[in-house]
């Protein structure tokens, strides 16, 4: 895959992700471009790429790239999947695809008619269990399933004075919780258990209503640097916050089961905790993304197991993005380099236009549809159904 020439766009924490990870993937990539010239430069020279692209529109105009990555801020998303797609070029966008409905639904579009390649970094599904619990579904050893619980729980953001440009609305969307993390819990478990979700009842609560903003630049997940006591808190100024902190969620899924997500960036001790429980009338299941190697098996009649990751004993969807035997674990990081293989890998076999093994556009449409049903939900205290949802799997 060292034939395709990549660019990512984006310098913060995710965009040095993606860098490290398509390289892992056998990706060459000819460089990442950040918000000017500078930022660019510095951050290839501190990342070890070539200097030669200082901008995204060096980037478009560069008939050497294939594919773009874009790891902006989400306000951004729309406006730049649109210019790559119409360049002629591949497109990794990270979630969510856009700020609305309106605007995703355009990119489906403009994505189906480009006969490009076009995914959201939906980077979760990616971890070997993920895949096995799905296989388990679908050969029917979990069973029907009955209901499905989780969360999603972090604590970046417990203090007052942590801010991010997440946190307002107008960078980063009306949802931030349930849009920043909740939105991956709601993709893959969606992807694991091969049903939609139809209708939604959520509670959603800001904790800060007020923030502290820095008067100086703030990158995610910067930790001591937003410390109560420390230089930044001195250096700031109150925002008003409309966006959530944290929330419940009841769900209905295609088929009839139903389940509840809790979401939360203000949960202390957690740094970034996935978790989810499968009910089914034979098996239940349980992930914990803190712990990815170990996938929990509940049975009634018979002991409980414990699966450690091993490709030689999981489904061969599972062991295929599995590249280290039982006992090294896999992780994070690992996620990246496996959704990377499955997308230019599916470009390189020329799969472009078939059922894609990767989150596409059309997911990450869907998963807006779903926050704007979330949203309003939570205004108006009630069950919404889902756009679009015709109860399909």
């Amino acid at each position: 895959m060292a034939t395709f020439r990549t660019v990512v766009v984006g310098t913060g924490f995710i965009g040095p992700v993606h860098v490290e990870a398509l390289r892992r993937a056998g990706v060459q990539v000819a460089g990442i471009v950040g918000s000017t010239p500078a930022k660019s430069r510095a951050a290839c020279e501190r990342l070890g790429l070539p200097t030669d692209l200082g901008t995204f529109e060096e980037a478009l105009a560069d008939p050497s790239i294939d594919c773009i990555h874009l790891a902006t801020p989400n306000r951004l998303h729309f406006d730049q999947a649109k210019a790559v797609l119409r360049a002629g070029k591949h497109v990794v966008c990270e979630k969510p695809l856009a700020m609305n409905s309106t605007e995703s639904g355009e990119l489906v579009r403009l994505a189906e008619a480009s006969g490009r390649a076009a995914a959201v970094a939906y980077n979760i599904r990616f971890y070997p269990l993920c895949h096995e619990a799905a296989a388990r579904v679908r050969n029917d050893t979990l069973g029907n399933l009955l209901h499905v619980t989780g969360s999603y729980v972090q604590d970046w953001l417990l203090k007052e004075t942590d801010f991010n440009w997440r946190v307002l609305a107008a960078d980063g969307g009306e949802l931030r919780a349930v849009a920043d993390i909740g939105t991956h819990w709601l993709d893959l478990i969606q992807f694991i258990t091969g049903r939609h979700i139809t209708s939604v009842c959520a509670d959603l609560r800001t904790v800060h209503p007020t923030r502290q903003r820095p008067t100086g630049s703030v990158e995610t997940y910067s930790g001591g640097a937003n410390s109560d006591d420390g230089p930044t808190a001195a250096a700031s100024e109150p925002v008003e916050i409309t966006t959530e902190d944290c929330g419940a969620i009841l769900l209905r899924f295609a088929g009839g089961a139903n389940g509840c997500l809790w979401v939360s960036q203000t949960t202390a001790g957690k740094k970034n905790c996935l978790r989810y429980e499968l009910a089914g009338a034979k098996q239940s299941l349980v992930w914990n993304s803190e712990s990815p190697n170990r996938l929990e098996i509940g049975s009634r009649d018979q002991p409980n197991e414990c699966m450690v990751r091993d490709p030689a004993l999981m489904d061969a969807s599972a062991a295929a993005i599995s590249s280290y035997p039982g006992g090294h674990n896999e992780g994070f990081p690992d996620t990246f380099k496996q959704l990377f293989r499955c997308f230019y890998g599916s470009i390189a076999n020329g799969e472009v236009s078939g059922p894609a093994p990767y989150p596409t556009f059309q997911e990450g449409h869907r998963e807006i549809l779903l926050c704007e049903a979330i949203l309003k939900s939570h205004r108006e205290q009630r069950w919404v159904d889902v756009a679009g949802e015709d109860g399909a799997g």
